[in-house]
């Protein structure tokens, strides 16, 4: 893993874990499953620390996969400058970089 691997990574599980810092994005298919399930896929995404070599290829923690009452739930990360105009130019600098976490149904990716 590379020194702003580890950076991106280390910031990518702060913001997950606490949703701050970043923008959390939840579409529509998630949202439709119900306020109770919306809350435990949150939770989940939170909590998730399953990072392998296969899912976690990069080393940033920037995309999971859980699976909630049988449907694959997709969570990954966007970096983009802070106008949310176009992607940040350093994913590691946080006075650049706006990070969105978008949580969705597999079949919406």
């Amino acid at each position: 893993m590379t020194d702003d691997a580890a950076k991106i990574a280390a910031l990518n599980d702060r913001a997950r874990r606490s949703f701050m810092d970043c923008r959390v994005v939840v579409t529509q298919g998630i949202q439709m499953l119900g306020e109770d399930a919306t809350a435990q896929i949150l939770s989940a995404v939170q909590s998730f620390d399953a990072f392998t070599a296969d899912n976690d290829p990069y080393g940033e923690h920037d995309f999971g996969k859980i699976t909630y009452a049988g449907k694959d739930v997709f969570w990954k990360w966007d970096y983009c400058d802070l106008d949310f105009s176009m992607h940040s130019p350093d994913p590691t600098d946080t006075t650049v970089t706006a990070r969105v976490l978008t949580i969705m149904l597999a079949e919406e990716y």
